[in-house]
Order: structure tokens, then sequence, then C-alpha cells
């Protein structure tokens, strides 16, 4: 591991859940109920599921920024209750949302964020510069973040996940709303780092780009998965053309507006 995780940690899942359940004070219905979710070391992992599907809380919940109300989390075989401070220098967060300070520039933003990350000294210069360069703004380095277009910091909301070079990426809906170039860029980074080793769940609407880069999706619906397996095994299955089309036969045609 390229990380100090234990020697305990080392045979166990990179993400294993158990029984999750949440269930929002003002909700109807439970967000997840029962949720069971393994995912081994190496895997590149797509979770998809319609608006309100529960894909966020369950993101959430593994990355240790809500509790669930039920259930147990293991990240590498560690919990957050007991072993917060060492999982998290074992992960990365990509958020949906922009997370950028807009009047700091690109390397400015690195170093505030390596700094939150435990980062330091030479260790950090060096992880900014590695960073800027994978997000192709080494030249912009010094502009404010203001400046730049949706695809820039989309680009450098990528790459802060990266700092800590985590054993693990959360991902939440990375390529939302960017250009062709920005979006081919972030999927050849995606498919270098699984190719690494690195253990990436991915939450995406776009079904095209689960097809082509994860090794097993699962389809979320109410905070249940309807299926799971390999994409190619899924369309075998079901004779489906795409995940598009497996997709809307498992979730349904109708709008959901949360």
């Amino acid at each position: 591991m390229r990380n100090n995780a234990g020697q305990s940690e080392i045979a166990a899942p990179a993400i294993l859940t158990a029984g999750l359940a949440k269930k929002y004070r003002l909700a109807v219905r439970p967000t997840l109920t029962d949720f069971d979710l393994t995912l081994a070391k190496g895997e590149f992992f797509g979770l998809l599921g319609p608006n309100g599907a529960g894909k966020t809380t369950i993101l959430s919940i593994l990355c240790g920024l809500r509790r669930p109300d039920g259930g147990r989390v293991r990240i590498l075989g560690m919990d957050w209750a007991k072993q917060r401070r060492l999982i998290q220098t074992q992960i990365g967060i990509v958020p949906q949302e922009i997370a950028l300070y807009d009047q700091l520039t690109a390397r400015e933003n690195l170093m505030v964020f390596g700094r939150l990350l435990g980062l330091g000294g030479g260790k950090l210069k060096e992880q900014t510069a590695k960073c800027l360069d994978i997000a192709q703004l080494s030249e912009r380095a010094d502009h404010r973040v203001c400046s730049f277009s949706g695809g820039m910091k989309r680009r450098l909301n990528l790459v802060i996940g990266l700092l800590n070079d985590p054993l693990i990426l959360f991902l939440d809906e990375p390529t939302v709303g960017i250009d062709t170039q920005s979006r081919h860029l972030i999927h050849q980074e995606l498919q270098r780092l699984h190719s690494q080793g690195t253990t990436l769940l991915y939450t995406t609407h776009y079904m095209e780009e689960a097809q082509e880069l994860c090794s097993r999706v699962a389809v979320l619906d109410e905070g249940r998965i309807l299926q799971e397996g390999a994409p190619g095994q899924l369309l075998q299955e079901s004779a489906c053309r795409n995940l598009e089309e497996l997709f809307l036969g498992l979730t349904g045609k109708q709008i959901r507006d949360v």
C-alpha cells in the first residue's frame, strides 16, 4: 500500500457496508434501508441512479461526512468512529459542487487544501506542481480561479482530490456540464488511476461514461440496488443495447425532480 495503513487492513475490502440505514427528519420514507455494498481494492465502481435514489447520501456516509442511523461502514478495514484521522489520509473526495476559492489562484487553492490534508514543505510543493500538470493548468497556476472556464474549474476540482495520493477516490458527478476536451482529460486521468490500483467510486448521470470507464456498476433506486455487475455482463444478461436502455428499464422514464 502506498500509505501507512496497518497490516490488519491490507486484506480487507476497500469499502464494506452492511445494513446501512438513513432517514432524514422531514422525509416521508427512509433514504437507505439495509443497504449493503462491498468494493474490492482497485475496482472502478459506478453508482448509478435517478435523482433522489440515495447516491449522494451513500457517498456522504462513506466519506465520513454524514452518520448513518444504523449499520456499519469499513474503509480499508477501518471504522470512521475509531480511526477517522487515518482514514482521511487514505481517501480523496471530488464533490459535485465546485469546491474552490474563486479569489485565490489555482496554485493557492492547491496549497490551501494540501495543508488541510496535512501536507507541507517540499512534499506540498511537489504535489501542487504534479496536480497542476495533471490538470494542464501549469501555465495558469497563478491566475485567479474566478477567471477560469467551467472545464478548468472541474479539472482543478478533480486534482485537489488527488493531492494526498489517495488509495480510494470518491467522485460525485465529476464531469457534469463541461467541455468535451476537459471530459476527455478527466476520463484519461481516472483510467490512469485505475490502472495503478486506486479504488474509485463514481456517480454519474452519463451512462456512456459508466459503460466506458467502470469495471463494475450498480443501478440504485429508492436506496436499494436493483442490479449490479460488470457492464458487459449486465448488457448480455438483459439483452439491452447499452447501459442507458438498461437503466431506464429498471428505474422507469418518469422525471425525478427533487
